[in-house]
């Protein structure tokens, strides 16, 4: 995907939605902060995203933006209309939203997941594309260790207990020795 069809499916899910706000919180967020990612991190035709203020409105965007509609058929990409409780993000994501904004979305805004959140938020799923997700992030220096290793630190107890926790810390601290090894 890219920056301009990100801004595409935020025109299109808040013109069918009648909302002027949502927030986007999967992996294409990434390109709200950094329009340019590189292509590894640009790899999925899917835009996960909530409206910010009627989160029940989800449902409508699935079945007529999402996987195999008309739209995706037509743009070769989709959003999945997701609530937003399903991430766990860290503590105080909504202040470090990034706001996409701009003639492209027709000024309906975007809030994107900061990249430290969302690389917190992708540990906390722990699958291998996740993991390969924040690898790149960190092998291309657009999230920093120190920043990702405090998110990983406010993310809610409940979802990341104390042993979770070490586990994220354990393989950030390996990721970033192996990336070390690489570069020399």
């Amino acid at each position: 995907m890219t920056r301009e069809e990100l801004e595409h499916a935020i025109r299109a899910a808040c013109d069918l939605t009648d909302e002027t706000e949502m927030i986007v919180f999967g992996s294409q967020a990434i390109l709200g902060q950094h329009p340019d990612a590189p292509d590894e991190l640009r790899q999925s035709a899917e835009a996960d995203m909530a409206p910010k203020h009627a989160v029940a409105k989800v449902d409508l965007i699935d079945s007529v933006l999402g996987a195999d509609s008309l739209f995706h058929r037509t743009h070769g990409f989709y959003v999945h209309g997701v609530p937003i409780e399903t991430a766990v993000l860290p503590a105080g994501w909504e202040r470090r939203a990034v706001k996409l904004q701009n003639a492209n979305t027709r000024d309906y805004i975007g809030w994107c997941v900061e990249a430290h959140d969302l690389s917190a938020s992708k540990l906390v799923a722990y699958r291998e594309k996740d993991r390969e997700f924040v690898r790149t992030l960190l092998q291309h220096q657009l999230v920093k260790a120190p920043k990702l290793r405090r998110r990983i630190g406010e993310l809610p107890n409940d979802q990341a207990d104390p042993q979770r926790r070490e586990r994220l810390t354990t393989w950030l601290q390996q990721t970033l020795r192996e990336l070390a090894e690489t570069r020399r």
